[in-house]
């Protein structure tokens, strides 16, 4: 009998991560699912075992990521996929916040992610083999959403680093792949898992109204289901040619068509401007 890949999990305690867990392990994979508190991954899936490994990790600290990729391959014997997802929503203008809000959004979003790549590619390419996903929003492709400016700037920073990563890891048979979820129907527009700015501009309206409809009116209401956002990344992962850029859930399409378009329009209005700079 075939033998499941091993896959290595981020920010799995709660929402996206929750649910691949969850179903790859009800599909027979193995998984090293890691949090930055392993009691609610206990409690929702159980203890360490053949099939399962959770971990606390600071995705901050080199060293401990490190220690958890060793973990992870030594309990397993193997490593193929990783999944960056762990990340949290930083809402404020770029005005409203702090230079401590801002480098701390990024510290998770983005160097987080570049800790894991850093530790995990090793062994992939010294197998030839593996595929890396990591885990933007449509935030990361689209900007324009007023009071999110910096989380989007984390993943739009997501987005391009993977597109490098994409390049410059295929002669080594790994994969990557840039994942831009909608809105799915998790806890992360919650009160409790997106954090406000500590120094409130009240001029700021635009900011305060998008801010207030995404954790009053779009919470609880996503059109998405986070399990059959699991099973689409499973499926891509199965496949010999992975997309490099992944749209993932209803809605996404319209921001892709906007953006398109957007661009489209300011490039071509503009273009005698454009072109002026030839010698």
């Amino acid at each position: 009998m075939e033998t499941k890949k091993v896959w290595f999990v981020t920010g799995a305690s709660k929402g996206l991560g929750l649910a691949l867990i969850k179903k790859l392990l009800e599909q027979n994979y193995r998984v090293a699912a890691t949090t930055r508190n392993t009691k609610s991954l206990l409690s929702e899936i159980g203890e360490s075992s053949d099939a399962f490994l959770p971990l606390e990790v600071n995705l901050t600290d080199p060293e401990n990521v490190k220690s958890a990729i060793v973990k992870t391959i030594e309990h397993f014997g193997q490593l193929d996929v990783v999944v960056n997802n762990a990340g949290y929503g930083q809402i404020g203008t770029l005005e409203e916040l702090s230079d401590k809000e801002a480098r701390a959004n990024f510290d998770i979003n983005v160097f987080g992610t570049l800790n894991v790549i850093r530790n995990a590619m090793p062994y992939l390419r010294q197998q030839k083999s593996g595929h890396i996903f990591n885990i933007s929003s449509i935030g990361g492709y689209s900007g324009n959403f007023p009071g999110w400016g910096i989380y989007c700037a984390t993943k739009f920073a997501v987005a391009g680093l993977t597109e490098s990563l994409a390049e410059e890891i295929k002669g080594f048979g790994v994969k990557a792949t840039v994942v831009y979820p909608g809105y799915f129907r998790t806890d992360f527009l919650s009160k409790d898992s997106v954090k406000t700015p500590e120094n409130v501009i009240e001029e700021y309206e635009t900011a305060r109204n998008s801010e207030q409809a995404h954790l009053d009116e779009i919470n609880g209401n996503q059109p998405n289901d986070p399990q059959k956002g699991a099973e689409a990344l499973i499926a891509i992962s199965e496949v010999e040619n992975p997309p490099v850029h992944f749209l993932l859930g209803s809605g996404t399409d319209e921001f892709l068509n906007n953006k398109i378009k957007t661009i489209t329009g300011d490039a071509e209005k503009w273009s005698k401007l454009t072109f002026s700079t030839v010698i």
